[in-house]
């Protein structure tokens, strides 16, 4: 299952108008729980989660997030090609009920500066048999020797799969340590920082939760460059790979270059795919000033959506 933050702006299209603007207004100031029960962000999240249930979504609970007018709404795990159609449907509906309410629902990864950023923390387990062989009651963790190698091999991959996972220019302004930010290439069952992060579990529930994925990211691309990876990938011969001062790229040029030089996204893609999807978000960076500085600019919002959200938006 995917944990998919957003934010949501006052006025319709806020993120088109942003090249006239040159801002976003919140809806609201409070942050997780200080949302009053009729403020327009507690009253989006309530429609919001109706809309989603009436779509067959098996909701667990909603809240409005650390920074203002941010919000997650949390529904249950799904088969992977499902739970990826999900993501789809979760942001359409946000964004279709924020319009009929007359305000804007935002999955760019960091819309404001001096804030927390917006994530999309992915979940997921492996079921052999009906079972969830991700858990071990003695394990490290409660995982299993499955589970870790697991992450291992994302860990080793962090650097060659950043890219799916954080397509945008505005996606490298979210990687700031300074805002509970996964910048960081390792496993923590207690660090927000690290890449992977082992949520307690049981039987049923035990995990690997990838925190460092961006929302605008394509979740097709990225349930399948995190389950190939962690099934096939290689593991780095690194004494302390889980703990490692290593860390994903600031910048989308760093990222492509991992990107490109990697022989594992050659595997993982194929050369074709991989040369239009890097050439692609090659595009979509030079259209951007180089340096991020410490405002959003007008290109970062305009690019940072897939060909495909574009398509799917116009339809609807």
């Amino acid at each position: 299952a995917n944990e998919i933050e957003g934010f949501v702006f006052q006025g319709v299209d806020a993120e088109r108008r942003y090249h006239e603007t040159g801002k976003f207004e919140y809806v609201s100031t409070g942050g997780y729980y200080h949302s009053l029960p009729c403020d327009p962000l507690r009253m989006f999240i309530d429609h919001s989660a109706e809309v989603q249930r009436a779509m067959g979504f098996e909701n667990e609970k909603d809240h409005p997030e650390v920074a203002p007018s941010q919000f997650e709404i949390n529904y249950t795990y799904s088969e992977v090609v499902n739970a990826a159609d999900q993501i789809q449907l979760y942001k359409l509906i946000c964004r279709q009920v924020a319009k009929k309410m007359g305000m804007t629902a935002c999955f760019l990864p960091k819309p404001i500066v001096g804030v927390n950023g917006s994530g999309m923390h992915t979940n997921v387990s492996v079921t052999q048999k009906g079972k969830n062989i991700f858990w071990d009651a003695n394990g490290e963790e409660k995982l299993s020797g499955c589970a870790w190698e697991f992450i291992d091999r994302i860990l080793s991959h962090g650097n060659d799969i950043c890219l799916p996972m954080n397509p945008s220019v505005n996606a490298y302004r979210r990687l700031d340590p300074h805002f509970e930010a996964p910048n960081q290439l390792k496993a923590s069952a207690k660090d927000r920082g690290s890449m992977v992060r082992v949520p307690i579990g049981n039987s049923k529930s035990a995990r690997v939760e990838v925190r460092s994925v961006a929302p605008d990211a394509s979740p097709y691309m990225v349930l399948y460059s995190v389950f190939k990876t962690g099934l096939e990938g290689d593991i780095l011969p690194h004494d302390n790979l889980r703990s490692a001062e290593r860390y994903l790229p600031d910048n989308i040029y760093d990222a492509l270059d991992n990107f490109n030089k990697a022989e594992w996204t050659d595997k993982l893609f194929g050369e074709d795919v991989k040369s239009r999807f890097a050439g692609l978000k090659k595009a979509a960076a030079d259209r951007c000033p180089r340096l991020l500085g410490t405002f959003v600019k007008a290109p970062e919002v305009q690019y940072h959506h897939e060909v495909y959200n574009q398509y799917l938006w116009n339809m609807f």
